[in-house]
């Protein structure tokens, strides 16, 4: 039979009164599965897609177990334990402790990263009944003695398949390591691959395993939709879609840190409704602020990376948009499962540039099932400015030039990509001696140069491009040893420095005519014995 109402589990009164007042009637297929079993002590392998009411289904029967065995923590000890693998998730567990357990005498905190290290001290040293953590402030709190694990009765393990993820695995394990061996233990992940199956394995007895949905599937209530769109032209496509009025509240998700900045400061100039950034290089304090802010209706875009995918409880959400596809499969599982939540509906959109075109198989194969492609809308023109912004960062053209000098170059408007020749010395050099006069000038002043309209780094860049002889527009090597025929390399070395690699060649030198093998031609340095000729000292050839 199943079961239909919380009023028909077996619950002591304290929790359904709580229950009552949060308004909670009818428990998830998860709550309705695992809590009979959790309340007769049993281990427990829970996967369920992120969104079905995991929290309450390990938190009930946590806070009924503690009141049931009225035993008051000791100092520096833990009586259950919930490992989460973000901050965000573990305040959001901490927020439905207080919910359930508002009528109950048991004592809840958490200790994670990005807040100072003495109030959590102090709050461990008391004890407490139920410890919210993240793994790496938790092993340092265990590392310097200021919590015993020793007297763990539960443990839960959320959101496995993200610490593996995360890379917290291995903290994971020395932290299962420090518990009791007579405890309760339950695991919950949204996805299971091999290594989390081999975690569950080690860390369960005989466990009850439950699963409400297919492994990796994705909500029924979500509307999946996919736009093919070229990078540059993503901005763009984002702002016409927040025009939408359908759009209440959305969480925009990019793959990288310095990305998601961009995003906001982009859509920040044409979107009224308010944006807010979370990712892992904001504190602590603005993470929350953020988050309020967007749980409040303060802000109607959130844009963050994958740190939100999981954790981020907030009603209303209608639209989730994967402007940057993510590297990870299941990650997309997780990312829209933000809409959808509490059996309403929810709208997912997809960008797909021509490089994420893996990522997309990759997710389709996940999921078992082909994301329905949108047509593009009709894009609004790009704006003044906004072609640099979305332009691809031009290759460095050297680290010693002005604009774009030589890789080992020292000239301020010249050189290849290994030095070639400089517009201010080497191309003066190479230009005929009867070259046509140079506009004239005061004794000191430089040259002026003849208005050419407006002008901007890059044309610039392909005017002294142009300037240079049609020979050294060649892309140039550094001088190798077969160039030289004799062992002296000093003159390699100095045509490196001057940019002139690989152009003066003793076996490529051509003789001129009427004159004898061997006979050097005017304007070049002396001739050594055994070794080639100088490179001239920068001496103009004659007319």
């Amino acid at each position: 039979m199943s079961i239909q109402t919380f009023a028909e589990l077996d619950l002591i009164e304290p929790l359904q009164h709580a229950l009552r007042t949060a308004e909670y009637t009818a428990p998830t297929p998860i709550q309705a599965q695992a809590i009979p079993h959790l309340l007769k002590g049993r281990d427990l392998l829970g996967c369920a897609q992120t969104g079905t009411g995991k929290t309450a289904a390990f938190t009930l029967p946590i806070l009924q177990r503690l009141v049931n065995n009225p035993i008051p923590p000791k100092a520096k000890s833990v009586r259950a334990l919930i490992l989460t693998p973000t901050r965000e998730l573990a305040l959001q567990i901490a927020e439905s402790c207080a919910t359930y357990g508002r009528y109950l005498k048991l004592s809840h905190t958490v200790v994670m990263g990005g807040v100072g290290h003495v109030p959590q001290i102090k709050t461990l040293a008391r004890g407490v009944d139920i410890l919210i953590a993240t793994p790496g402030r938790l092993m340092e709190m265990v590392a310097d003695r200021h919590v015993n694990l020793g007297d763990v009765e539960v443990f839960v393990l959320d959101e496995a398949d993200r610490m593996l993820d995360m890379g917290f695995i291995r903290d994971v394990r020395k932290i299962i390591a420090s518990l009791p061996a007579s405890r309760q233990s339950l695991l919950f992940s949204a996805t299971m691959p091999g290594d989390i199956a081999k975690l569950a394995t080690s860390l369960l007895k005989e466990p009850i395993r439950v699963e409400v949905t297919p492994v990796a599937t994705t909500a029924e209530r979500i509307a999946q939709k996919l736009f093919y769109v070229e990078k540059p032209a993503k901005n763009r496509l984002l702002a016409k879609l927040m025009e939408d009025e359908a759009v209440g509240r959305a969480i925009v998700f990019s793959r990288t840190k310095h990305g998601a900045n961009k995003i906001a400061e982009v859509l920040g100039r044409s979107y009224k409704g308010g944006v807010e950034v979370i990712h892992g290089n904001k504190s602590q304090s603005a993470r929350q602020n953020a988050l309020e802010n967007f749980r409040a209706g303060k802000s109607r875009v959130l844009i963050a990376t994958d740190i939100a995918a999981r954790g981020i409880d907030v009603d209303g959400i209608t639209h989730v948009i994967n402007f940057d596809l993510p590297n990870e499969p299941e990650s997309y599982v997780h990312r829209i499962g933000r809409t959808a939540r509490a059996g309403a509906e929810g709208i997912a959109w997809s960008f797909c540039d021509g490089s994420e075109r893996a990522y997309l198989k990759d997710i389709e194969k996940l999921t078992r099932q082909r994301i329905f492609v949108e047509a593009l809308p009709d894009l609004p023109p790009l704006a003044r400015g906004e072609a640099v912004e979305e332009r691809a960062p031009r290759r460095p053209q050297g680290n010693g030039a002005k604009n774009g000098g030589g890789r080992n170059g020292s000239s301020r408007n010249g050189g290849g990509r290994h030095g070639g020749p400089a517009n201010k010395t080497s191309n003066r050099s190479s230009q005929p001696r009867h070259a046509e006069p140079r506009a004239a000038q005061a004794d000191g002043e430089r040259p002026v140069r003849a208005p050419q309209g407006e002008r901007t780094n890059d044309n610039r860049h392909n005017e002294n491009r142009a300037s240079r002889p049609a020979s050294n527009n060649k892309p140039q090597r550094p001088a190798r040893q077969e160039d030289f025929r004799n062992g002296d390399y000093r003159d390699a070395e100095r045509s490196n420095r001057n940019g002139n690699a690989g152009l003066y060649r003793a076996d490529a030198r051509p003789t001129p005519a009427g004159a004898s093998e061997g006979e050097r031609p005017r304007g070049q340095g002396p001739r050594r014995s055994g070794g080639p000729r100088r490179s001239g000292g920068g001496q103009r050839p004659n007319a």
